[in-house]
């Protein structure tokens, strides 16, 4: 088990879904494990009744069937499926409405999706934060050299109980980045990588926003580091690799 997670941290967020099937045929009994360990691209989901997109994932998901966190619906239908609390379905309906706009000013598009359940074990909540930004759909991009690519976030926070106004919230975060180019003033060009960040914060103020404010600092540094590691590195290695053509010497005329 451990050395299949070790691969499969090393495994590109593109070629994730068939290295872990791949895995599960090979290791079926510790299947359970790898697939509640493994983080997945996100996949989405139209909601008939809401006429919006969802993402799907392990948090909403209930046998084979996923609930929608707009209507609150699974799809396909499914008896006796797990709901939030109704003081949890409150908070899960803000929560996305106010994620949506989140998503809109960061990612200008994309999908998102917020989805609240109980946590018996240290009588809180949990809450799974998702956005997925799919670049292929945009694939002229600023200088028409993208051809695909996609941005998955996955945010799941822990909230303990209250205790005298206060709670408790530890933040794990993943972000699945990939892109690829295929032109012939840029060549073809690969890029993916994924990168993950915890925090611990005890605080009084509203649910909502101290959740918000925690993603929107852990994105702001995932993003600094992804652009230092992946995109920093990258250039360096192009810039030794392929180094600049040295200008014609020239000299001013008398």
């Amino acid at each position: 088990m451990e050395a299949a997670l070790g691969l499969m941290r090393r495994i590109p967020p593109k070629h994730t879904e068939a290295a872990l099937s791949a895995l599960v045929s090979l290791l079926p009994s510790y299947s359970s494990d790898l697939l509640s360990q493994v983080d997945q691209p996100l996949q989405v989901l139209c909601d008939v009744d809401s006429a919006k997109e969802f993402i799907l994932c392990d948090y909403n998901r209930d046998a084979d069937s996923y609930r929608s966190p707009w209507s609150n619906k699974y799809h396909p239908p499914l008896e006796g499926g797990l709901y939030p609390s109704p003081e949890l379905r409150t908070l899960e309906i803000e929560a996305n409405e106010v994620f949506s706009v989140y998503r809109d000013q960061y990612y200008e598009g994309g999908t998102s999706s917020v989805y609240l359940w109980e946590d018996d074990e240290k009588e809180g909540f949990l809450a799974c934060f998702l956005i997925k930004k799919d670049g292929s759909k945009y694939a002229h991009g600023v200088r028409g050299y993208l051809n695909e690519g996609g941005w998955d976030a996955i945010h799941l926070i822990e909230v303990g109980p209250e205790v005298e106004g206060m709670a408790d919230y530890c933040l794990t975060s993943t972000v699945m980045l990939s892109m690829t180019t295929d032109h012939e003033n840029s060549g073809t060009f690969s890029l993916s990588g994924s990168i993950r960040r915890q925090a611990e914060l005890s605080v009084a103020d509203g649910h909502l926003a101290n959740m918000g404010k925690l993603i929107e600092e852990i994105e702001g540094k995932l993003r600094y580091s992804l652009d230092q590691v992946y995109f920093g590195k990258t250039k360096e290695m192009i810039w030794t690799l392929r180094p600049p053509t040295e200008l014609p010497s020239t000299r001013l005329l008398p």
